[in-house]
């Protein structure tokens, strides 16, 4: 189920201060505030609408901190009036919002599904309305939309895979427990195929030795802790290295390490480079992340949006020149696949000069020493 093609780099857009602010007080192991719903937008002297809907606020702070702002600048720049809601978790409120927007007339109408089932029934709805779609960030399996932006989730597990091997070099046979992201995501798949493009020969040659890998319903970081501890205990307490398909779960993870008095000797991986990510770097606790520029993926949509509004699909496809597959829909997708970066602590200065967390979100208490020894500032 590889997803891969040739990645188109775009400019490094920083986000505003106060996007990165609306992460405030959202940890890797808790949910994101509740966000209230904007208003529906009103076309004005705008070139019309383009609606997006986002899949939920409870497992991940990235939906509502980082990608409605984003993609609302984004959309702006190009012209259109955004309306950006959030299905939080729910398919049938997904359903529902959708129905809305088809019913406004929207432009274009850009989804980042629940599930693939919602998200295809979603498309077909649009489509059979004259609305195209662009799938974002995951993949609808089995779906109709022509093009697909996101960044390439195999290279993802990849740098997860890699982080997790440096860190455990030269510790043969070292014990790895794999928590993973929901069954129903695509991106999980993903994930999990590039990080065995890494660690699986290591576990064949007897590097490392893989105690289980478990997916997580709903990327329930609760579940997730709850599930790690289960695997920790049934093997006797012991562990080498976690891991943790993003931050959410990588904090939980670090919780039971924490209760088990092994948090900062055991290397965990994440994804993400949410503010509590990279305090758990900094602090040791969590070894790594993924960083994903999510302002590049919204320019890249309201580009893709932009030339679909217009029916011109040569622009679309030369926007859109990665291909990704569809295995239950036995197709290719044309697709934006974007570069994701590793995280360590040397590298956490590249997200906060970026603009995508501020200083003062991560270099607090204990950790400002840190921040001024590596020029965090």
């Amino acid at each position: 189920m590889r997803t891969r093609g040739r990645t188109r780099p775009l400019a490094l857009a920083a986000a505003t201060m106060g996007v990165a602010l609306t992460l405030a007080a959202c940890g890797a192991n808790t949910a994101a505030p509740e966000a209230e719903q904007s208003a529906p937008a009103e076309s004005g002297d705008a070139d019309g609408i383009v609606g997006v809907i986002l899949p939920e606020t409870s497992t991940s702070a990235r939906w509502e901190g980082f990608d409605k702002p984003m993609l609302e600048k984004a959309l702006r720049a190009e012209g259109f009036e955004p309306d950006v809601q959030n299905a939080q978790g729910d398919v049938q409120k997904f359903s529902t919002l959708a129905d809305g927007m088809i019913a406004k007339g929207v432009k274009v109408l850009v989804i980042a599904a629940i599930n693939s089932e919602v998200g295809s029934a979603v498309a077909t709805k649009a489509q059979n309305a004259g609305i195209p779609t662009i799938d974002y960030d995951r993949l609808n399996l089995g779906g109709s939309s022509d093009y697909y932006v996101s960044f390439d989730n195999v290279k993802v597990g990849e740098l997860q895979g890699q982080g997790l091997a440096q860190a455990l070099e030269g510790q043969q046979g070292a014990e790895v427990i794999e928590i993973e992201g929901a069954p129903t995501d695509n991106n999980a798949s993903l994930f999990y195929e590039g990080q065995q493009n890494v660690l699986g020969p290591l576990y064949e040659s007897g590097e490392l030795t893989l105690v289980q890998s478990q997916r997580i319903d709903d990327w329930d970081n609760q579940k997730g802790g709850v599930t790690f501890e289960q695997i920790l205990t049934s093997n006797g307490g012991a562990v080498g290295g976690v891991v943790a398909a993003n931050d959410g779960l990588a904090g939980a993870v670090i919780t039971v390490l924490k209760k088990n008095g092994l948090a900062g000797r055991v290397p965990v991986t994440g994804q993400d480079a949410t503010p509590a990510g990279l305090k758990a770097i900094l602090r040791g606790d969590q070894h790594m992340t993924v960083f994903k520029p999510i302002q590049e993926e919204a320019d890249a949509t309201a580009e893709l949006a932009a030339a679909l509004a217009k029916g011109d699909k040569a622009a679309a496809d030369a926007i859109a020149s990665d291909v990704s597959e569809d295995p239950e829909g036995g197709r290719e997708v044309k697709s934006v696949l974007l570069e994701p970066q590793l995280i360590t602590k040397d590298d956490v200065k590249k997200v906060v000069d970026a603009g995508y967390v501020p200083a003062s979100e991560v270099c607090t208490g204990d950790l400002r020493a840190t921040c001024t020894e590596l020029g965090i500032s």
